[in-house]
């Protein structure tokens, strides 16, 4: 084909984006037959605070933050000049045995929120890469220190941890996995904390269930061998099923058991970091230290894509000798213009208190939530901070759930399009147990609550009706 060819057979940009989007464009875990059959694209072109447009200028409240992501709200424009600025300056350079300023001071801030001795800094270019590199970091610390049989992982049940071979491996949802097996060996699955559906002995006793749960660790690892087991994988609030909070003492005795097992406690806080939960790392929210967190999303706003590992410096003392090398990168990871934009994005946390904003005003989130428990179809709301699941059951008093085929029309065939409809972008998720998921900017007060509570209300009223 010629230049003069291709000219001819290019339609101008915008003329029909409907039908260039179902004939070109791959979704992430999307179902493209309806669209492939004529169905439309949901299309947004714009953000405004805690607000998105579509191309036919509806709006809607971001009540997901785009994905667990825009903690600052949606168009600031501090953070494009902050982008422009360094883009200018230095647009690309990697870290391959080399650095550039907007990394290391980045580095040196992460390390400054962590916890304990939390201090070595490994960038990627997003959360499932944060995650596969501390499964290979705890693989190669093990043989680094004289254990090289240490190369098994534990997880949750219905836990999530990312896409790439290896985090999926540790991810804890079959129907995510099985297309892509065989994975990476050696990953094993613990109870979560979902103590609304946890055992009946522990109904009226929120503390004994976290410790049985932490003891379900132990036994893991013991069963294994710990001479076998590298690493814990926890989420501080479980994301997948739909937000399980840990109950009080849950991670201090998962901690115990990781130091009595020389195991590694990895903290996953794609999702609970940079104040989803309150503080700029949610373990420090409950009261932990792991030996590695992994982070993302809100680390940007989502204004450029970037994620991390932070470990241990007892973990990266190995690598400091010899010739010994972590093997492993990433070509865009600690990129210089997203790394200058977290900058600028921690810089807007810190001016405007939305960390401390978040533990203030999320006692008051959840109580208007709350307020829904008095529908037939809410079976339980939980979560913290500005991170919450609401789990919807056929009846209250047996907690009687939807079976598949129920689920798949409940939510798929209804409350996805009839929330956004309604004006509100979230997530109606059948990874276990049927939820809505809210996690909005951080930047909401009462009056976004209410307004999101009353929207609720009224599709779920008629999602009942319908059933």
């Amino acid at each position: 084909m010629t230049i003069a060819d291709t000219a001819t057979n290019t339609t101008p940009r915008g003329t029909n984006r409907q039908q260039a989007a179902r004939d070109h464009l791959w979704m992430h875990f999307a179902k493209h037959s309806p669209l492939i059959e004529g169905g439309s694209v949901p299309t947004i072109v714009r953000g405004e605070g805690h607000h998105v447009f579509d191309d036919s200028g509806r709006r809607y409240i971001d009540g997901l933050a785009g994905l667990f992501v825009a903690q600052v709200g949606h168009g600031r424009e501090e953070l494009a000049e902050a982008a422009r600025k360094q883009a200018e300056k230095l647009a690309f350079f990697p870290l391959w045995s080399y650095a550039h300023e907007p990394a290391i001071d980045l580095a040196e801030r992460l390390a400054n929120y962590a916890p304990g001795d939390l201090n070595r800094v490994f960038f990627t270019t997003g959360g499932g890469e944060a995650v596969e590199s501390a499964f290979k970091l705890a693989k190669q610390y093990h043989k680094l220190t004289g254990n090289p049989g240490k190369y098994k992982v534990i997880s949750r049940a219905l836990a999530y941890h990312g896409t790439p071979q290896g985090a999926l491996a540790i991810t804890s949802l079959p129907g995510m996995k099985t297309p892509f097996e065989p994975l990476v060996p050696g990953t094993f699955r613990v109870p979560n904390t979902n103590h609304y559906r946890g055992p009946e002995q522990f109904a009226d006793d929120e503390e004994a269930f976290g410790l049985w749960a932490a003891e379900r660790v132990r036994e893991a690892i013991e069963f294994e061998g710990p001479e076998s087991v590298a690493a814990v994988f926890m989420e501080p609030v479980q994301n997948a099923g739909g937000c399980f909070t840990p109950p009080p003492g849950y991670f201090q005795r998962v901690r115990e058991i990781c130091d009595e097992h020389n195991v590694l406690m990895v903290s996953d806080e794609v999702i609970c970091a940079f104040g989803r939960i309150g503080s700029m790392f949610a373990c420090e929210d409950f009261g932990y230290t792991p030996d590695i967190i992994t982070c993302a999303k809100g680390m940007t706003s989502g204004y450029s894509p970037i994620g991390a590992m932070i470990a241990s410096d007892r973990l990266f003392e190995p690598f400091s000798k010899g010739d010994t090398t972590f093997l492993h990168g990433y070509t865009f990871g600690g990129h210089p213009v997203s790394a200058a934009v977290a900058m600028a994005n921690l810089d807007i946390m810190e001016r405007e208190g939305l960390n401390q904003r978040v533990k203030d005003n999320g006692p008051a989130f959840k109580a208007t939530l709350s307020k829904l428990n008095d529908l037939p179809i809410v079976g339980d709301v939980r979560g913290t901070g500005y991170f919450y699941g609401i789990e919807l059951v056929k009846d209250k008093k047996t907690k009687e759930t939807f079976n598949e085929a129920e689920s798949e029309h409940l939510l798929a065939g209804f409350l996805s399009h009839a929330l956004f409809d309604a004006g509100l972008y979230c997530r109606a998720d059948d990874r276990g147990d049927p939820v809505i998921q809210l996690a909005p900017p951080l930047t909401i007060g009462q009056p976004q609550f209410d307004e999101i509570e009353q929207i609720l209300r009224g599709v779920l009223t008629e999602a009942w009706a319908r059933l």
